[in-house]
């Protein structure tokens, strides 16, 4: 299958991806595209309700590996309902996360293994990567001061951990883009929304 049409957008809490994906969607539908722009965990109905239990402030005591499994479990339903019939379709796909903010927030900063979490969701995403992901790299003390700010923001589970956890998830990003130099486009989230945008599309267009 085809998955030319398939772009990602990874970072740490309050890097920016929805405003982000909002206007670059914005942008393509302006000039004619069919554009489903979309979130993980999330997307669909079935995949809504496990981001709830996930999320769910709650749930402190959520093991690691049930996490990864419920956010796996999610993927494989927002996959096969939505994502791979858009790319069939040939329409443009802008997902809020994927496979890689698994293996930079189970796999690295919860110490479950990348490889040990990218097999679970090859399985789930029947081994389809996007084709581009850009990452929305910022340093975790400016995330969070976001999420702080923002009264209409959600204020899950995974914002309650401590900086430390925050500061592995970027590390764990770091090291996918060198694994993945080819898919992974670091782009610098501390510039002004306008030049994001621009940045993002020029790459985009690349492709």
């Amino acid at each position: 299958m085809n998955n030319q049409g398939f772009i990602t957008f990874e970072g740490g809490e309050g890097s920016g991806k929805t405003t982000l994906i909002q206007a670059i969607a914005c942008h393509y539908e302006q000039q004619g595209r069919q554009v489903v722009a979309t979130r993980e965990p999330g997307g669909i109905d079935i995949a809504e309700q496990i981001r709830e239990i996930i999320l769910n402030r709650s749930n402190t005591a959520m093991d690691g590996r049930t996490e990864a499994l419920l956010y796996a479990a999610a993927r494989r339903q927002h996959w096969i309902e939505r994502i791979k019939p858009a790319l069939i379709r040939g329409e443009l796909v802008l997902c809020d996360r994927f496979i890689d903010s698994s293996l930079a927030y189970q796999g690295y900063a919860r110490g479950l293994g990348v490889d040990e979490v990218y097999n679970i969701n090859q399985f789930a995403t029947e081994g389809v990567l996007p084709s581009l992901t850009i990452w929305l790299d910022l340093d975790p003390e400016i995330g969070l001061a976001r999420i702080a700010d923002n009264q209409q923001r959600e204020v899950n589970r995974l914002d309650l951990e401590n900086l430390e956890f925050h500061q592995r998830i970027r590390q764990g990003y770091q090291l996918l883009a060198e694994r993945y130099p080819d898919r992974i486009y670091r782009i610098h989230a501390d510039q002004p929304v306008e030049q994001l945008i621009q940045i993002a599309i020029a790459r985009i267009d690349q492709k």
